[in-house]
């Protein structure tokens, strides 16, 4: 046994160079099958190149996340050879989109009987997999018996929760936490962006910049996220002051954020703004800052300006993407370019082989239907390859309310009620439909209708205005106190002449 221990270490040694020095997937399958078929490696070190070979797999450029299931799945004594490392990465490959839970959850039992269950790294590695499952209740128990926390483990369930829609849950854990990272605000903020909170969200960016002497200073992250709430909610000023902060901070500008400004600018309806960062981007523009500008164009209902640059993006060689499409009918559609709508939709198929998705034939139905070319508008949506949904017949719904097609109307409505019952929009429009052409009796059935099924406006109606940079928001749900006795204020100045 002494004397072939210099054979199996400098076989280990050999085989532990060729995993460092592995290139690609097809090398380190053929590095497995040298471990396998190693007789002289004593079974130590037999698990300890395996446990080598799954860092390689998880950690490297050219990641093998399945293959390192698959090489633990087939182990026949598993428990003989993991440490603290080794679950961590194996949990990491579980979360692919190639794997299902069900193997993280074999990893998690193996956890539980080796006892690496109170190992930090590890369970900050559980609640990243649960998290990425949808399994909160999974995630937070694990959380929960952790004896100590670092600020990955916070960060991970609060991702956890941001993931699954949980905004409430985010926000009281983003409130307890210890200690904040940058990454914890840009987590929290992007959420509720995504989430439609963006007042909310802005609202955390200020108090961001005010926290204190744990104060975290905003990065390139932060700015376009709360560039992009900005966007979302029309704040014109909010988003003119973010952009000066990141000018004062010192930051860089990169193609993402100047796109962000673009988008910005153009829905707060800053046509030349948006314009002149655009030419302003100095380096080669990606096809998502063309696609930008293109749908700015579309927003203000500028078909021609987003057709030359559209030429203009191609001379410069840039491959338009299915979005940029998506702009190009959207603009065609809010400007009646018919025929250069027909021809976007078959280039888009021909020349750049981009299969149409149902966005682009909602586009289509929009721009067909605003034309009353009702006959067209359905033959397309019967031809479509996929199922027609809620956007492509509501687009045609639309069309009907505006031109007032009664009987088409009335089809389309009953499609849309079929598919999402309880949805008030359709029975609001069918009931506009009916109002427009003098058919009251058919309006108090719609009224009537909703009242016995129960069907309510799930998101009562409301209007913005930014003042001084604070965004306010008027519905029937209520409206600031403070804001509405200065309106009573000055209503009843106008009405004694004192105003």
């Amino acid at each position: 046994m002494i004397e072939s221990r210099p054979e199996w270490l400098t076989l280990r040694k050999s085989l532990g160079r060729f995993i460092d020095e592995c290139k690609n997937p097809k090398h380190l399958k053929q590095i497995h099958a040298l471990i396998l078929v190693s007789p002289n490696l004593p079974i130590h070190q037999h698990y300890f190149l395996i446990t080598r070979l799954l860092f390689v797999c998880t950690t490297t450029f050219f990641s093998c996340h399945h293959y390192a299931l698959s090489i633990f799945n087939h182990i026949e004594k598993p428990n003989l050879f993991p440490d603290y490392l080794t679950y961590p990465f194996l949990l990491k490959g579980c979360t692919t989109d190639q794997v299902d839970d069900r193997m993280g959850r074999i990893v998690h039992g193996h956890v539980f009987k080796n006892g690496f269950s109170g190992d930090l790294f590890v369970q900050n590695s559980l609640i990243n997999f649960y998290s990425k499952f949808i399994d909160l209740g999974n995630a937070e128990k694990v959380f929960d018996e952790m004896l100590h926390r670092d600020i990955v483990s916070w960060n991970s369930l609060l991702c956890g929760y941001l993931r699954c829609g949980e905004l409430e849950s985010a926000l009281r854990l983003f409130r307890v936490m210890e200690e904040r990272s940058v990454f914890s605000w840009n987590s929290i903020i992007t959420g509720l962006v995504q989430g439609g909170r963006a007042i909310e969200a802005l609202e955390i960016f200020h108090e961001m910049q005010v926290s204190g002497e744990n104060r975290v200073s905003p990065d390139e992250v932060t700015i376009a996220s709360a560039i992009s709430a900005c966007a979302s909610i029309g704040a014109l000023d909010q988003g003119k002051w973010v952009h000066s902060y990141l000018k004062r901070s010192g930051l860089g500008c990169d193609m993402v954020i100047r796109t962000a400004l673009v988008d910005m600018y153009g829905k707060c309806g800053c046509l030349e703004s948006a314009v002149a960062i655009f030419r302003e981007m100095e380096e080669e523009k990606d096809v998502l800052a063309w696609t930008a500008m293109i749908s700015v164009f579309a927003l203000h209902g500028l078909g021609n300006e987003a057709f030359d640059l559209f030429e203009e993006m191609k001379m410069k060689g840039v491959k338009p993407n299915n979005v940029t499409f998506t702009g190009l009918l959207s603009a065609c559609a809010h400007s009646g370019l018919v025929e250069k709508g027909l021809w976007c939709f078959e280039i888009m198929r021909e020349v750049y082989f981009i299969k149409p998705q149902v966005q682009h034939y909602a586009c289509m139905v929009d721009l067909l239907g605003r034309a009353a070319l009702f006959e067209e508008a359905e033959d397309l949506i019967g031809s479509m390859p996929m199922e027609p949904d809620a956007f492509v017949w509501g687009a045609l719904l639309g069309s009907c309310r505006m031109h007032g097609n009664v009987e088409l109307g009335e089809r389309v409505a009953s499609y849309l009620i079929k598919m999402e019952p309880y949805n008030h929009v359709f029975y609001v429009v069918l009931s506009d439909i009916y109002a427009k052409a003098q058919r009251f009796d058919d309006v108090k059935r719609i009224r009537l209708a909703m009242e016995e099924r129960g069907i309510k406006k799930i998101v009562p109606g409301c209007s913005k205005i930014e003042i001084d940079g604070n965004v306010h928001e008027f519905s029937v749900r209520g409206c600031p106190e403070i804001m509405m006795n200065k309106i009573q204020w000055v209503l009843t100045g106008v009405k004694t002449g004192e105003v």
